[in-house]
């Protein structure tokens, strides 16, 4: 595979977010007493939380639900599938983790180390669908910046992956043409489809070595499998 520009995902394929949303609630937990709401396990709080987040951001990539939608209804959803009824939900909770989540600066594994060797041999890029303040700070936090010449967050464009206007965007702001160009990302749906309906090669990362849809040409179950491949 021949390229001179690549370009990545930043949450789920960078950006630990599952660990460091982990982190997050863990510490909310506490300070919020969720045990005296009746939610005994914090575990289990963070099981339905993923689940209902992970769902919800399908929907945003998609352009099926806003922002403020996913906002709203993520810990909204999570608190009640735990039982506890909308008018005790603790206020400001969604706010704080918001605020908190994006400073933790959890990588996946060897993240620092394939970027680095990758921007030595390529021009690198990021496209993000997440949300501008927390992408900056998530960033600039996790020294990530100094690897990619570009940075498009999908909310400056007004358009999320997998919509082709946004890797059209992207290629046109990085100066490179698709057939020189590979994205590579964690969301089937938004990062690889959304590639390759545009025309651009793909790497799916699969870290948890899920089942891969038969149009799914290249995968990789760690970062630094990039060295060896690209």
């Amino acid at each position: 595979m021949k390229y001179n520009h690549i370009f990545f995902d930043l949450d789920h394929t960078i950006w630990d977010f599952d660990k460091n949303a982990q982190e997050t609630l863990q510490e909310l937990y506490l300070s919020y007493s969720l045990k005296e709401l009746g939610i005994s396990c914090v575990n289990t709080f963070i099981q339905k939380y993923t689940y209902h987040n992970h769902s919800l951001w399908s929907s945003y990539h998609l352009g099926h639900i806003t922002k403020e939608q996913l906002r709203e209804a993520r810990f909204k959803n999570t608190f009640e599938d735990m039982g506890v009824c909308g008018d005790l939900i603790p206020e400001g909770f969604e706010d704080l983790y918001v605020r908190t989540c994006p400073t933790k600066t959890n990588l996946f594994p060897k993240a620092h180390e394939t970027l680095s060797y990758l921007s030595g041999k390529y021009k690198l890029h990021l496209i993000t669908n997440g949300f501008r303040e927390q992408a900056n700070t998530k960033i600039e936090l996790s020294d990530l910046g100094k690897y990619f010449d570009t940075i498009v967050i999908s909310e400056n464009v007004g358009v999320n992956k997998p919509h082709s206007r946004i890797f059209e965007y992207a290629l046109a702001g990085a100066g490179a043409v698709k057939e020189k160009s590979v994205m590579i990302g964690d969301s089937i749906e938004a990062d690889i489809r959304g590639a390759m309906g545009y025309g651009m090669d793909a790497i799916f990362f699969n870290p948890g070595k899920l089942a891969v849809p038969d149009d799914v040409k290249w995968q990789i179950n760690h970062l630094e499998d990039l060295i060896g491949m690209l």
